[in-house]
C-alpha cells in the first residue's frame, strides 16, 4: 500500500477503501486494516468528512512544516555521519557521487539512486532514532508528488549539492556537513514550491 502511493498508482485525496485493498492485495482485511492503522498514525491516510479514508494531501503549510523537518534531520545526519562513519561508509558516498555523474539524463534512475545517497547518509549517522524520523519524514515526501530529481536543472544542481556535502564528509567537518545538507533541502524546498 505504501508501494502503490509512493509510485503514484494511488495519489494525494484518492480514496483508500479497507474491502477494495484486500480484493487488490488478495489478503484478508485483518492485515489491511492493520496497514490502514499504521499509515494513519504516520499521517499518510487521512479521514475526510464526507468521502471517507484519503491519501493525505499537503497544502503550503504543511509543505513548510515537512521541508523544515527534513532540514534539521538531514543537517544532523551529514554532522554525525561526518563524525562517526567509517572510512568504508565515507568512499561509498564518494562512490554514489561518481555513479551520479554517470546516471546524467536518466531522470528516473537519478531519482533512484537520490534515495540511496541520502540513505547513505543517514545510516553512517549510526543512530537508529534518527533514522527511524528520517524514514518518517521520507514517506510523507512521497506526498508531494513527482520527485524533483526528474527535472534537469534540479538534478544538474542536486549533484553539486551531493558533491559538497559527500566532500565535507569525507574531510570530517561536522559543521561543513551540516550547513551542506541543510543548504542542500532548502534549494530542493524553493523549487518545490515554485512548482
Amino acid at each position: 500500500l505504501r508501494d502503490a502511493i509512493q509510485s503514484s498508482r494511488i495519489k494525494p485525496g484518492e480514496r483508500v477503501m479497507e474491502v477494495e485493498v484486500a480484493e487488490w492485495l488478495k489478503l484478508s482485511r485483518t492485515p489491511v486494516r492493520d496497514a490502514i492503522r499504521r499509515l494513519e498514525n504516520e499521517g499518510i491516510l487521512v479521514h475526510e468528512p464526507r468521502i471517507g479514508l484519503v491519501v493525505a494531501t499537503l497544502d503550503r503549510q504543511a509543505v513548510m512544516e515537512l521541508y523544515a523537518m527534513r532540514e534539521v534531520l538531514e543537517g544532523t545526519a551529514a554532522r554525525l555521519c561526518a563524525r562517526h562513519a567509517s572510512d568504508l561508509e565515507v568512499q561509498d558516498l564518494i562512490d554514489l557521487v561518481a555513479r551520479e555523474r554517470q546516471l546524467e539524463g536518466d531522470h528516473n534512475a537519478l531519482a533512484d539512486h537520490n534515495r540511496r545517497f541520502h540513505d547513505a547518509i543517514h545510516r553512517g549517522a549510526h543512530n537508529r532514532y534518527l533514522e527511524k524520523s528520517l524514514a518518517a519524514v521520507n514517506d510523507s515526501m512521497w506526498l508531494l508528488g513527482r520527485p524533483l530529481m526528474l527535472l534537469p536543472e534540479r538534478a544538474k544542481t542536486a549533484l553539486m549539492e551531493h558533491s559538497r556535502l559527500a566532500e565535507a564528509i569525507r574531510r570530517r567537518d561536522p559543521e561543513k556537513a551540516e550547513e551542506a545538507a541543510r543548504n542542500h533541502v532548502n534549494a530542493a524546498q524553493r523549487e518545490r514550491l515554485k512548482r
